[in-house]
């Protein structure tokens, strides 16, 4: 029997992204995703990076005006054009809401 070291569980739940609500098509979810994951590794220590890098790739992609919030504790009540919302968790406990409103 294989023995699991405790830190090996850690890191596997820290690193795996977590969707909580998502209202996208497929595809624009899945791009989404991974630009969060990627900007959350690049700028691990700074939040308003984070956010900064999403919203720019997200306008380049797919048109202005995107907006997003990275934290570790907050919550929100926000009015967003349909089909475009995401709010996932990765690197454990960052939180990243993104949205577009016309």
């Amino acid at each position: 029997m294989t023995e699991v070291k405790k830190d090996d569980v850690v890191k596997i739940l820290h690193t795996y992204p977590l969707c909580r609500k998502c209202d996208m098509s497929d595809e624009m979810k899945q791009e989404a995703m991974e630009l969060c994951v990627t900007a959350a590794e690049k700028y691990a220590d700074n939040y308003e990076s984070v956010s900064r890098m999403i919203k720019e790739t997200m306008d380049k992609k797919f048109g202005a005006s995107w907006h997003t919030v990275v934290g570790e504790g907050y919550g929100f009540e926000i009015t967003y054009q349909l089909k475009h919302l995401l709010y996932m968790y990765c690197a454990g406990n960052l939180a990243i809401c993104i949205w577009k409103s016309a």
